[in-house]
This record gives structure tokens, sequence and C-alpha cells, in this order.
């Protein structure tokens, strides 16, 4: 017997149906937050990639950059202890342990606290900034507290993400959540290059409007820590401390002299440059380093 129009019709929107399921985004499945303390942002895949083995220092191995050290820390235990604290810009030389310090900070309030619930560490990279509203709705219905990290943060011309992050971290109806704080890392305080800001004073209407919207990114940031270059004393502290620290077996004349010998065939001074001299006495000393 031949179809009738309605089973031909009920049978084709039946095949519609299935098509369209099959090209349609499938939901990711929830992350699983319980499985470290620290995680990155996949923007591809709308997940959060659980980090076992995180790379990161002990904080007192950090030197040169006590200040700002005790600040950070305090400000990230008093948003552990749900109290106020504000969004963190890490600016300035680089090599002076900037992402290596967030990263130590989280750990340090961890520790302080055993019986509590962690403090979790998202690192979202910089080019999914834009990504930040969709990452904000999946942190937000956490019983968690997360400091969302994002390391060498900085835009470039005709780039319109930070439109992204200014409305993520204050603007918008809904705002932050409570339990989610930014962190981030910049060569430059201002995020944005100088040329940038520049060419918006010379070209605008009203040139001072556009630069206050440009430089107004910045202001999102309620700690501002800067950074500086270290001093010689100071970089000679940070390898004396990792030697100490890895029992790496070398007198102090003789680690002077090469430490200094090292940082000027690098042309700087930094924690950086300490860490990797570190590693090449280590090697030559046959010494593994601790984890």
């Amino acid at each position: 017997m031949p179809k009738s129009s309605l089973e031909t019709l009920t049978e084709k929107l039946d095949q519609l149906i299935a098509a369209v399921a099959r090209i349609a985004p499938v939901e990711p499945e929830p992350s699983d937050l319980d499985a470290a303390d620290c995680f990155v942002w996949s923007a591809e895949t709308a997940r959060l990639e659980p980090v076992h083995r995180v790379n990161r220092v002990d904080i007192g191995l950090i030197r040169g950059v006590d200040r700002v050290r005790d600040i950070l820390v305090d400000n990230t235990r008093r948003f552990a202890d749900r109290l106020p604290a504000n969004n963190v810009l890490l600016w300035g030389a680089r090599g002076m342990g900037k992402s290596s310090l967030v990263k130590a900070a989280q750990a340090t309030v961890n520790r302080e606290r055993p019986h509590e619930l962690p403090l979790k560490l998202v690192e979202i990279h910089r080019e999914d900034i834009d990504s930040l509203p969709r990452l904000m709705s999946v942190l937000k219905r956490s019983s968690y507290r997360f400091v969302l990290f994002c390391d060498d943060l900085s835009f470039d011309h005709d780039d319109t993400s930070y439109k992204s992050l200014k409305a993520a971290l204050e603007g918008g109806v809904e705002g932050r959540p409570d339990n989610v704080i930014f962190y981030a890392t910049s060569n430059r305080r201002h995020l944005l290059p100088r040329d940038m800001i520049d060419n918006e004073r010379s070209t605008a209407i009203n040139p001072s409007e556009a630069v206050e919207e440009k430089v107004s990114l910045s202001d999102r940031f309620g700690l501002w820590l800067g950074f500086h270059k270290c001093s010689q004393d100071e970089y000679l502290e940070m390898v004396d401390g990792y030697v100490r620290y890895h029992d790496l077996p070398i007198d102090a004349e003789t680690l002077r002299g090469d430490a200094l010998e090292w940082a000027t065939t690098r042309g700087s001074r930094s924690g950086r440059v300490a860490w990797q001299y570190i590693q090449d006495l280590a090697g030559r000393l046959g010494r593994p380093l601790k984890d």
C-alpha cells in the first residue's frame, strides 16, 4: 500500500531532525573540578583541563620582590577567606617572577588552609580572552573559589578583545562572580602599546576621551604591582637561594664569579636568568634538581 502524504511528510521531518541533531554542537560534559587544584581553560572544548604537575617554584625562592610578594599573598588570602579583595595586575621587567609569584601565592594560601576548600587556579590563554564570559558562567556555578590567571596579557592594534575583559572584570549587568578574581601579568602597565594610545589621541575628535577609553582597562585592576630590574646583589641572592635549596656543591667565591659571568653573557640580571644559570650549573655538576 503506498504511503500517505502525511506519513511521507512525517518521515522526512524525522530525517531532517536527525540531520540537524548530528550537526548541532554537542554540549560538553561538566569539568571535574575535584580532579586538581590547577586547570587550563580550553576555549575550543569549553572545558577546564586539569594540570596535575604545576610548573612553579617555592615562594621562598622568589627574591627581590618582598613587598609585592607580601601584598599579593595577603590579597589572595583574603579572597580565599571570602573577604573583599582586588583584581591584580603584575607588570614590569621581564623575568622577575611575575607568573611564578601568582602560582606560588595560590599554593601558599592552600598550605595555610589544609582543612578548607582549596583555592583553584585557572589559566586562560591570551588568545582566548574573548571566551571569558563563557568561562565565568562555568566557574560561578561552583562552590570553589578561583584565581583566574592570564600570563603575558597585552593587546595590539585592531584588537578589540580587551572589551570582553573590561566587561568581565567589572562591567556588564551581572559583573564578575563573587567566587572569581582575576590576576594578570604584563610587561605593559596599561596593557596597550604606547603608539596605539598615541594614535588614538591624534586621530580622535575628543583625544582625551579616546585615550581614557583605552587605558581604563588597567583601572579595572584594583592592585598594580610593579616589578623592576634587579640589582647585582639581588641577582646573586637569587642564585644563592637556588644553590642552597638544591644542595649544589660549589664554593661561594666560585659561585659569585660564575654567576656574574653568566649574567654578563646574557646581558641582563633577573630571576629568570638566575634560574637558567642554576639549570646550567646543576647540569655541569651532574646533580639533579629537586621538584
